[in-house]
Order: structure tokens, then sequence, then C-alpha cells
């Protein structure tokens, strides 16, 4: 196995840091913290320029980023840096654990290129987030998504944040597992999406019908409505079902990431196979 270059300091010729525009100039963001950062290294399809890391991460990290970059398609600069210029470089308050790395944004699929990909499984979870405008609570999401199966995240074009650093950060490595596409008519999406056999199943708080209690078919999309907002009017008439989530009365709701993990759990439940009872111990 070829081996990593040793990292140089950020102040040698051979790796002068890049100008500020470039991190976040549309061509490359700013992705940060361990989780984020190597799963965007271990996915090929990322474009990565070069990674910034503290001298003690470099060397706790060595030999994992040595297999990571040998695997990358084409080398990209590795370069050690004080934690103090990782804080320059990142939002005030970023928790980037002394690691980040210059990466392209992903290709984003379109919904009909989703849906072939789709269309020879049985079982389906997708999740459409209406209007959703927190990167933490969209990578928070896309977490939850790649945890219980879902195949992917949609999100509406207008007042949806750029995948950038914050969103990788809350996804801890989903951003790379999970496909997130925004399209410009979310209502418009799902009456597309009911055209290819799925149920749009949309939460609200107020609705009748529980989550637990539905009958649902193996292929549906979970649609959820914006922090505070809820679901707009025709996303809720696009959807074929609406149901809560059931909470004690001292909680008025959930906010949209934690309402997604639970609907997901339950959805994905119904898809596994129920394990085998326990044998009873005998007592003598």
């Amino acid at each position: 196995m070829a081996k990593r270059k040793r990292p140089k300091p950020a102040g040698s010729a051979a790796r002068r840091p890049a100008r500020p525009s470039q991190a976040g100039d549309g061509r490359f963001v700013l992705l940060y913290g361990v989780h984020a950062t190597l799963a965007a290294l271990a996915n090929r399809d990322r474009q990565c320029r070069r990674l910034l890391l503290t001298a003690e991460v470099e060397g706790r990290l060595g030999d994992q980023l040595d297999i990571l970059l040998d695997r990358r398609p084409h080398p990209l600069d590795t370069v050690v840096v004080e934690r103090a210029e990782l804080d320059r470089r990142l939002p005030p308050g970023a928790v980037h654990q002394g690691i980040a790395l210059e990466a392209a944004p992903l290709a984003e699929p379109s919904l009909d290129a989703l849906v072939r990909l789709l269309s020879g499984r049985e079982s389906v979870i997708l999740v459409a987030l209406d209007q959703a405008t927190d990167p933490q609570n969209i990578g928070a999401v896309l977490r939850s998504a790649a945890a219980f199966g879902a195949s992917g995240v949609i999100v509406t074009e207008r007042h949806a944040p750029a995948a950038t650093g914050a969103m990788a950060k809350a996804a801890a490595g989903a951003l790379e597992l999970v496909p997130l596409l925004a399209v410009v008519n979310l209502a418009r999406a799902l009456r597309e999406l009911k055209d290819q056999d799925y149920w749009c199943v949309g939460l609200d708080n107020a609705a009748e019908r529980v989550l637990t209690g539905a009958a649902l078919p193996k292929r549906l999309v979970l649609v959820l409505g914006a922090e505070g907002a809820g679901l707009r009017r025709l996303t809720r008439e696009s959807c074929d079902l609406i149901v809560r989530i059931p909470v004690r009365a001292a909680i008025e709701s959930l906010n949209v990431s934690t309402a997604a993990a639970v609907a997901l759990y339950e959805l994905s439940r119904r898809h596994e196979p129920a394990p085998p009872e326990p044998a009873r111990t005998r007592t003598p």
C-alpha cells in the first residue's frame, strides 16, 4: 500500500493555504468534524481537494487516514494546521474536532432518477421536509434516515440551506450515504411519487389518527413540516394520510428532527421480520 505523504505545516511553500473564497465559493465547501470528514473521504463520488488537521488528530487518525487517502481516485493535499487556524476558517462555534476537509458538493440526483433507482425494491421509505430551514435539523434527519433505512430525503428548493459543513457535521457521515435532493414544488413532487405507487403520510401533532395504529403500505413518503409552521396547505392536501406521534400532554410537540427519528424507527419496525421469542428460563 502506498504511504501517505507526510503532512507539511500550513506555511510551507508546497502546502499554501487555500484562498478564503475557495472554501465556500460554491465549488468547494469546508466539511468538519471527524465523522463527516472520514465519511467524505471514504465516498469516492465526493471530490476532495485539501485535508486540514491538527498534529494531535494526525497522530491519532494517521493509519485510518492512510487507508482512506490511498483509496481516493485522486491525490489531495494534507496540511497540518494549528487549531486556531481551523477556528478562523470555520463559522464561530463550529465543533471541528481538529479536522476539516475542502470538498465539492455532491451531485444531486433528480426525483425521477431516484425513483428509477428504487423501482425494484419492495419496501421504500422516503422523507420529505416542507421548507425546513435549519441545516442542523436537516443533518439530524439525514442521520436518522441512514440509521433506519430511508432511501432519500427531499427538501424544497426555496428556503432550504445548502449542504455545507454544519449540515454534514450534524449528519455525522449520513450526507454521504442518503441522497439529498431539492424540488421546486413539494406538492407536485408528492403527486408524482403517488403516481409511482408511493403513499404520502404527513405528520401533524393535531391529527386524529396515530402513527403506531395506522395500516401503511411498504412504499411511502414520510412528510414533515417546518418548525412552528408545520405542513403547508397544499402539502397537506397532497398527502394520503395525516397522522401524529402520541406524546404526553406536558410536551406540545417534537421538533422536526426528533419527530423524524421516532417516526422512522416506527416505520422501520414494520419492515423487519419479527424476532423469535426469547426462551423462558425455568427456575428450580
